[in-house]
């Protein structure tokens, strides 16, 4: 049955940036990990596992080492330690995002107050 938060859910996807359905990813993992849905944990840690970018490989090795580790302790039913870790990732996620979305001040701005303050 189609409902209406399933459109809205549907809605969210199709409009979001792709940095953002890796955060949306990242709440799937950690909600089946609470409530202890080890196929879907399983799913959504893959899901983030296999959008690694290896064109910057240091990064995406260290994230493929982490979720390799995420899902061992999925499969071993260590749902806490795992979301301990998708969280701390998640957040770090939601910071580079919110630095992505702030609003910059121009530069021509930041070279008038420096020219005025030594002026």
């Amino acid at each position: 049955m189609y409902n209406q938060s399933q459109a809205y859910r549907k809605q969210e996807v199709l409009n979001a940036t792709p940095l953002h359905l890796v955060i949306m990813a990242y709440d799937l993992a950690i909600r089946s990990c609470d409530q202890k849905d080890m196929v879907t944990a399983l799913k959504a840690v893959t899901a983030l596992r296999d959008a690694l970018d290896f064109n910057y490989a240091e990064i995406a090795m260290n994230l493929l080492s982490l979720y390799n580790w995420c899902l061992d302790c999925i499969r071993k039913q260590e749902f806490a330690q795992a979301k301990s870790t998708l969280v701390e990732l998640r957040e770090a996620w939601v910071t580079i995002e919110n630095e992505m979305n702030a609003p910059r001040r121009p530069q021509t701005q930041v070279g008038v107050s420096l020219a005025a303050r030594t002026a």
